[in-house]
């Protein structure tokens, strides 16, 4: 792969990193992991549905984006998990390996070893971001954990899941689940190519981790919960805020960009809308049925976030999207 954000090999720190892909596979486990992820509300907020896809109640949700907006850059729950809804394009890896005992590739037997640290790179940097924000706020700050796994994964409080899934977080257990694999699905399935486009799928993970910990996740949960009638496009609304914090960390490695990498990061967004996918599927677009947003949605959200840089602007759960 090419190397974006000036990163340089051996410069990951794996103090929060779980590499279990050398881990032994069994059979079992529920085979078809979380069935997609696609209605399943992995991040949360303050929406209450008032009519004709408009959302309010959002006081909290602004009081909270707005305060730690102002710390990202100027200096100063649920068991249920949430990913890129892909399970219509890829299938079902069938076997679970045990998570208990972390088995990583030796290094010198790991074909993905440069994908694997670049990986660490980005997480730990969005982490690092979000952390000293909550920080300089005096909110309480919890690491997220990155999980690198191979073909499926049993969760610590989302149950299992395959790869089919892609990506996503799991805010009972505060981790990301990440199969490189999907970095050559995205490349070679999605025509989403590049490494800052990876770069963005990790920082939209880490969003859902922003989410949990200032509690939009378990009101989404609720709200869901309440008001079953709205709850796909509740999704929408928590996914494409995860977009817009994912374009909010993006703005902060701005001067370590490489020609392209935005571009790259922007055709990811699209690439993972929910008609681009039913469309690539086979399938018929149903709009009511989308969860994560549609290509231009997707786009909208993680751009607004980037040229504001102002998680206060992340505000897709009043008004229209």
């Amino acid at each position: 792969m090419v190397l974006a954000m000036k990163w340089k090999k051996g410069n990951s720190d794996d103090r929060n990193v779980i590499d279990i892909r050398g881990a032994k596979k069994r059979r079992g486990g529920s085979g078809g992991g979380f069935g997609g992820l696609g209605g399943m509300g992995g991040g949360g907020g303050l929406p209450i549905p008032t009519g004709k896809g408009k959302m309010g109640g959002l006081v909290g949700i602004i009081v909270v984006l707005a305060v730690i907006g102002t710390q990202v850059l100027g200096g100063g729950g649920s068991g249920t998990g949430s990913g890129f809804d892909v399970g219509s394009m890829f299938p079902d890896m069938g076997a679970v390996p045990g998570a208990n005992d972390p088995a990583p590739l030796p290094a010198g037997q790991d074909p993905d070893r440069n994908l694997r640290d670049f990986s660490a790179y980005v997480f730990n940097d969005t982490q690092n971001v979000w952390h000293e924000a909550f920080q300089k706020d005096d909110r309480p700050w919890k690491d997220a954990q990155l999980v690198l796994y191979s073909g499926a994964v049993s969760t610590g409080g989302c149950g299992d899941a395959t790869s089919a899934v892609g990506p996503f977080y799991c805010p009972a257990d505060r981790r990301v689940y990440l199969d490189l694999s999907f970095y050559k699905e995205m490349q070679n399935q999605l025509g989403a190519d590049g490494d800052f486009a990876w770069a963005y799928v990790i920082a939209h993970e880490m969003g859902h981790h922003v989410q949990n910990l200032g509690g939009i996740s378990d009101q989404v949960a609720r709200a869901k919960r309440e008001q079953s009638e709205s709850r796909n496009e509740i999704s929408v609304r928590n996914e494409l805020q995860a977009d817009c914090l994912a374009g909010v960390w993006a703005s902060t490695v701005f001067d370590q960009l490489e020609a392209g990498d935005l571009d790259e990061a922007i055709n990811a967004s699209e690439a993972v809308g929910d008609d681009r996918l039913q469309s690539r599927g086979g399938g018929s677009i149903s709009p009511d049925s989308f969860t994560h947003g549609t290509s231009a949605q997707r786009h909208h959200w993680f751009k607004a976030g980037f040229d504001s840089g102002d998680p206060a602007r992340c505000d897709t759960f009043s008004g229209d999207i």
